[in-house]
């Protein structure tokens, strides 16, 4: 029975960064970030796979992890997700097997077809073939990762007696999961394969009138091919920024913020009215969308809160909630969005307070008796020393 109890939090990095700073002390923010989570407790961290456009500058989400990793000691790490159509998949199961010894276990395979144009351009992959080609990899790389040999040719990849020559860490092997945007695609693929469902646009407008629905598909394929459709593996993503209150989140991001925007506006060629002040870019994501990724939370820990009860609401439960990780303000203002949310919205889901608020409200309701008990104790611990002579002159 899924209770809000079982939730387990984490975040999702592309990873966004404005183009006008340094890319190397990036990617050491982004590691630094990771040993933050680990500290603060969170479940997970995913990191994609991108490779142009300037901004989501990690082409390997396994060279990252593989890093974070060893300065880790509990943090899960997800692909977030591996593009399969670029990769053969006996080399991109090779990689995830090695990857999952080196972390102890710690790995989560994130698969998707790739995202962004200009990546599938460079590589002279047609993008009607993408989905298809996620599928076609998928059939070659499950097997492989449970140990299986397999033969297999398509019109751009050949196995012959292919298989791995290593083990997975655990013996029940690597979570593999697949994201879902907007059309059940991802939730037919999930549940054909018995794969966990990533729900990347869950606060979009329709991407979460979409949630019910498509794990409703994801329930029925799974059923159809012999699997269970299991909430505690459903992960859901949303942008959040959290602060002390909404006028300090506003000036947390207000420097940075319009660069990021100013990468999603000019692959489309457009340069709206919102995206020309801070507050105007705020302001748009905050009520309309972060791109594909929906409503982003730039406030305070309640209106993170009231958010994930939304998200409940809708979906009758999932199993890990995701923030979206946006680089869009200092180092020491990213830190506190993250504490922020471990120390105040994360103890609100778990129930981390119930006893404690219990036994204050104890001593609230028996007050009288509890305080007059120890009025009496002490009167009797004077009297006891002073014997009947009151305490004031004893003293005296």
């Amino acid at each position: 029975m899924w209770s809000p109890e079982s939730i387990k939090f984490g975040a999702f990095l592309a990873p966004y960064h404005p183009l006008n700073a340094d890319p190397a002390l990036q990617l050491r923010r982004d590691i630094d970030l990771m040993e933050h989570l680990d500290h603060l407790g969170f479940e997970e961290a995913w990191m994609g796979e991108h490779h142009s456009t300037g901004a989501e500058i990690v082409p390997s989400p396994e060279v990252f992890i593989a890093a974070a990793a060893e300065r880790t000691e509990r943090l899960r790490f997800g692909t977030g997700v591996v593009s399969l159509p670029y990769h053969h998949p006996l080399i991109t199961a090779d990689r995830m097997m090695q990857l999952d010894l080196q972390t102890r276990g710690r790995v989560i395979f994130g698969t998707g077809p790739g995202k962004i144009p200009l990546d599938a351009h460079m590589m002279g992959i047609n993008p009607d073939d993408q989905r298809r080609r996620q599928g076609e990899a998928l059939e070659a790389i499950l097997p492989l990762l449970r140990g299986e040999t397999v033969s297999m040719e398509t019109d751009w990849f050949t196995l012959r007696d292919a298989r791995a020559q290593l083990p997975t860490y655990n013996h029940k092997g690597i979570e593999v999961v697949t994201a879902s945007t907007i059309s059940p695609n991802g939730s037919v693929l999930a549940g054909t394969n018995g794969l966990s469902l990533l729900s990347l646009a869950a606060s979009s407008q329709m991407g979460f009138d979409a949630l019910d629905r498509n794990w409703g598909v994801y329930e029925k394929v799974s059923t159809e091919n012999g699997y269970t459709a299991d909430r505690s593996t459903w992960r859901v993503v949303n942008p959040m920024f959290l602060a002390e209150t909404q006028e300090d989140a506003n000036r947390a991001v207000s420097r940075r913020i319009q660069s990021m925007a100013a990468y999603v506006n000019r692959q489309q060629g457009i340069d709206p009215e919102w995206a020309r002040t801070p507050q105007g870019t705020i302001d748009y994501w905050r009520n309309e969308a972060l791109g594909e990724f929906g409503q982003a939370i730039i406030g305070t820990p309640d209106q993170a809160i009231a958010q994930i009860e939304r998200l409940i609401e809708k979906t009758g439960g999932f199993g890990t909630l995701l923030i979206l990780h946006v680089d869009m303000a200092n180092w020491e203002d990213t830190k506190r969005s993250y504490e922020l949310f471990a120390s105040e919205v994360i103890p609100h889901f778990r129930r981390s307070n119930v006893r404690r608020e219990a036994s204050l409200q104890f001593a609230q309701d028996n007050r009288e008796y509890l305080i007059g008990n120890l009025v009496h104790a002490l009167q009797k611990a004077a009297t006891d020393y002073y014997g009947e002579q009151p305490a004031a002159t004893a003293g005296a």
